[in-house]
């Protein structure tokens, strides 16, 4: 054969009609809305959203095929197909509809429809979905870029307001800094095991008792690689960016960075730690450890000082990465249910997020301004059905019994006390009571306080739809868990 002849991999594009089906709706989107003139106000976010339940149906269908065929490779070994990636892919696709549902009523007659910002949707989780299946850390470096310049995007997106803009440039800056770390580390980590390969990295490692000089190189890689990941999940103290991009992004736009991009650095985190670093597992864990711990307690204790709902919401973000962690942190050890418990987390904060930032919408308004504590007093009088299902949202992100929130809180807690993490466990638990204070404080300026104006609060359908799907969604998984538990203790890698 022709040493200079391209040799391409097999491509089997059954296993890609995810993706496929994710990129024909950004290429239709664009298209028809540059040539119809007069496009349908609904017609961005019902073609996003029809583009994403065909995707959700395709990743469905392979989660069943899963059960019989196992995990497997695609697109020369780049590519993961498993219980785990495709259970992180749902949980994405899920954020793409309700996030479309939100920007449907974010538009302005100055702008007009923000069809950019559906096709920058739609990018966004083709990003996540590589990298929550990435089995190449430079595959997963290119899709978290793919990811994060859509998000830069979509926080500066809304031009009427400066703080949009000047969110959408913070993001850009400090996650420009976050990349390069995440991008050395991949070099340390290429330079000490001669491979990219995820599944690779780990044979290489667990093949060898010691790596004799490039030791000091793979513990650089490591720690940088910590770092990268620390910023794109939030972690203290790397978490700078959050709530000044959170309080400035469009709040619709907020809602999906707060869960499909946590969903996707976590997967990600997840998979790379536990496949390709597994035998090094003593240098990485304390620092996982430690990291757990001060996340917690950095959000739980800022949360509660904060005056705008959008800051205290991004700093409970920053508490419930903190709990992720120690779901991370118990994955660490053999024989630990913590891969399950923090998928499991995920997906239900992914609704209860949603679900918090719709409200808020609601009540921020048509320039998405009205987001101090003060726009929320006495919501109960104004609109009552809003404050209560605000309550219940809120009880269930401080884990209030037959909620949905007190199932992922319990499930991390209880997978660090099975592996004897204590200490994680026990600062977990005094974090979460913290935590409590500031879900406290919004429920009673809602129902105790009066209300600074007697304006009626309108809640769009579309809105709506998204509150009560995540109301109905928290409540069911509150009282009857095994529903969605039973889904996830079936996510695990797949042997390689």
């Amino acid at each position: 054969m022709n040493p200079t002849q391209l040799v391409t991999p097999e491509i089997a594009w059954g296993d890609l009609v995810t993706l496929l089906a994710l990129l024909g709706g950004t290429c239709a989107l664009l298209l028809l809305g540059s040539l119809i003139p007069r496009w349908p106000r609904y017609g961005s976010p019902v073609l996003t959203i029809a583009t994403a339940v065909v995707a959700f149906v395709a990743t469905a269908t392979q989660w069943n095929k899963l059960s019989t065929r196992g995990g497997f490779t695609i697109v020369g070994e780049a590519i993961t197909v498993d219980r785990f990636s495709v259970f992180a892919t749902m949980i994405i696709l899920v954020s793409v509809v309700l996030a479309s549902l939100l920007m449907s009523v974010h538009t302005d007659p100055v702008n007009g429809d923000p069809l950019e910002r559906y096709a920058l949707l739609l990018t966004s989780a083709i990003g996540a979905i590589v990298m929550v299946s990435a089995n190449e850390l430079i595959v997963l470096f290119l899709a978290l870029e793919i990811l994060s310049l859509s998000l830069y995007l979509m926080a500066a997106s809304d031009r009427r307001r400066v703080q949009s803009q000047e969110a959408g440039l913070k993001y850009f800056v400090l996650g420009g800094f976050a990349s390069a770390f995440l991008l050395y580390g991949i070099a340390m980590v290429y330079g000490s095991t001669g491979t990219t390969s995820i599944s690779g990295i780990g044979d290489v490692l667990a093949g060898e008792a010691a790596r004799g000089n490039n030791d000091a190189l793979l513990l650089i890689g490591i720690g940088l690689l910590i770092v990268g990941f620390g910023f794109k999940v939030s972690a203290a103290p790397f978490q700078v960016w959050t709530p000044d991009v959170y309080e400035g992004a469009p709040t619709s736009v907020t809602s999906y960075m707060a869960s499909a991009g946590k969903v996707a650095a976590f997967a990600a985190l997840l998979r790379v730690f536990l496949v390709s670093l597994e035998t090094r597992v003593d240098d990485w864990r304390p620092v996982i450890w430690v990291l757990a711990i001060v996340t917690v307690f950095v959000g739980s204790t800022m949360a509660v000082v904060q005056s705008n709902v959008k800051r205290m919401l991004a700093y409970s973000s920053i508490s419930h990465a903190g709990f992720i962690l120690v779901g991370v942190e118990a994955a660490s050890h053999n024989g630990g249910d913590g891969l399950q418990s923090s998928m499991t987390y995920l997906a239900i904060y992914t609704v209860l997020v949603m679900g918090s930032f719709a409200i808020v919408q609601t009540i921020a308004g048509t320039q998405d301004s009205a987001t101090s504590l003060d726009a929320f007093k006495g919501l109960a009088k104004r609109r009552p059905s809003l404050a209560l299902a605000f309550s219940v949202i809120l009880f269930a992100q401080a884990g209030v019994p037959f909620t949905s929130g007190f199932v992922a809180k319990f499930g991390v807690i209880k997978s660090a006390v099975e592996v004897e993490s204590y200490v994680v466990a026990v600062a977990a638990m005094v974090g979460a009571v913290i935590g409590a204070f500031l879900y406290l404080r919004i429920t009673v300026s809602m129902w105790l306080e009066e209300p600074a104006n007697d304006e009626t609060v309108n809640v769009p359908w579309p809105v709506g739809v998204v509150i009560t799907g995540s109301v109905i969604a928290t409540l069911v998984v509150g009282f009857f868990p095994s529903l969605l538990l039973d889904a996830a203790r079936l996510v695990r890698f797949a042997p390689l």
